[in-house]
């Protein structure tokens, strides 16, 4: 079964950074995007980032200017850097991969800690 496998989480202080990073155990074909979502203790999962095929981005208003999606879908990976870090931004981050028949593989998730 293939699985999506996240890395870079860890512990920062507020205004920190940090790169996570996304990649599928096997060739996942015809994804047609790729993306970073994010849970935070009490709350639903919601949309940071994503990216599709053609390199087209779209991000949460919150993340803005802060955070910045790369990758490449026919490789099956992505990146997701984050700058200037705020304890609000404190969630396990998982990354989706969606095909052209709208089916998602997702990651099993990365912790992502910001102190104040």
């Amino acid at each position: 079964q293939v699985q999506l496998v996240e890395s870079g989480g860890g512990l920062v202080q507020a205004g920190g950074s940090l790169r996570l990073s996304c990649a599928a155990t096997r060739v996942i074909f015809k994804i047609n995007t790729m993306g970073w979502y994010r849970q935070a203790p009490g709350k639903q999962r919601e949309l940071v980032a994503t990216i599709t095929g053609d390199g087209s981005t779209n991000y949460a208003d919150s993340v803005k200017g802060r955070f910045t999606i790369s990758g490449d879908t026919a490789k099956n990976t992505v990146w997701l850097q984050m700058n200037s870090l705020q304890p609000e931004d404190t969630a396990v981050y998982y990354c989706r991969a969606r095909d052209i028949w709208s089916r998602d593989t997702w990651g099993q998730g990365t912790q992502v800690t910001v102190s104040s």
